[in-house]
């Protein structure tokens, strides 16, 4: 009888929406569609912008206007309440899968720490080569110590810092600092003083440093009964500028993480 139940329960979570598609449509039609082009398609994808001085692996971001991260649904979550590994697949506009992420820490560390665990994560590309490698570090987590702030280093690759999101102490809602590889702070993020989705979205703000305009926009969204209640596993969108610099783009991929395990992991 229990397996039964079991069963259902995973038909009843896999029939919610899926990523990206639920992400798309409530956006505006697309205008081109990818063209083929002589050569192999695997080392220069068409979607992929053509900027000067891009760093190695980031060149996917360029042009983009849009990231769609799905959380992937972990089985052994839903039925056995065991905390895993988070994984992530990163979609551009097209529906394409760019990226992949992966959570690197011990059962132990998941299971005692929750979302104030620290991890390493790796963002692969379709290649399997690591182009982002996210670092967060332990901190107490205690709301009323200034000195514990919540962070995350993005690298890419690994040994080279582009940039640091460090969580801003404020009784009401959250903020933080967008800092850049000499520590000067660039950007900053603001969300809501709720933030349960409660069959909504939930809105995170990326502001200019200088006049408080929005730049870009973290939106945690809404993605089915199914998948709030019976899983940790998270959709976001992500919008900013086509002519963002691309360091920028992934720092703020990076902020979207950490902003998922704060806000949104454990919390079902």
């Amino acid at each position: 009888m229990s397996n039964s139940l079991n069963v259902r329960k995973i038909e009843f979570i896999n029939a919610g929406p899926k990523a990206p598609d639920n992400f798309l449509q409530n956006q505006p039609p697309i205008v081109m569609q990818p063209m083929g082009y002589p050569g192999n398609s695997r080392d220069h994808p068409i979607w992929i912008g053509q900027q000067n001085n891009v760093p190695h692996g980031l060149e996917h971001l360029a042009n983009l206007e849009y990231l769609f991260v799905t959380q992937k649904v972990e089985l052994l979550e839903v039925l056995l309440g065991c905390e895993t590994e988070n994984k992530y697949q990163i979609f551009n506009y097209s529906g394409q899968e760019i990226f992949s992420a992966k959570e690197n820490t011990d059962c132990l560390t998941r299971n005692c720490l929750g979302r104030k665990r620290p991890f390493e994560m790796s963002i692969v590309d379709q290649r399997g080569e690591e182009v982002i490698h996210l670092s967060r570090p332990l901190a107490c987590g205690i709301c009323c110590l200034r000195c514990c702030p919540q962070s995350i280093e993005i690298h890419a690759p690994l040994g080279n810092l582009i940039g640091t999101v460090e969580e801003e102490w404020n009784l009401l809602i959250p903020k933080y600092q967008v800092k850049d590889e000499t520590g000067s702070v660039v950007l900053r993020i603001e969300g809501p003083c709720c933030k349960l989705t409660c069959c909504g979205d939930v809105e995170f703000y990326v502001l200019s440093a200088n006049d408080n305009s929005e730049i870009c926009r973290i939106s945690k969204k809404w993605s089915g009964f199914a998948r709030e209640f019976f899983t940790d596993a998270d959709n976001f969108r992500i919008k900013f500028p086509s002519d963002l610099d691309v360091k920028l783009k992934a720092v703020i991929l990076g902020a979207s993480m950490l902003i998922d395990f704060m806000y949104f992991e454990n919390n079902k």
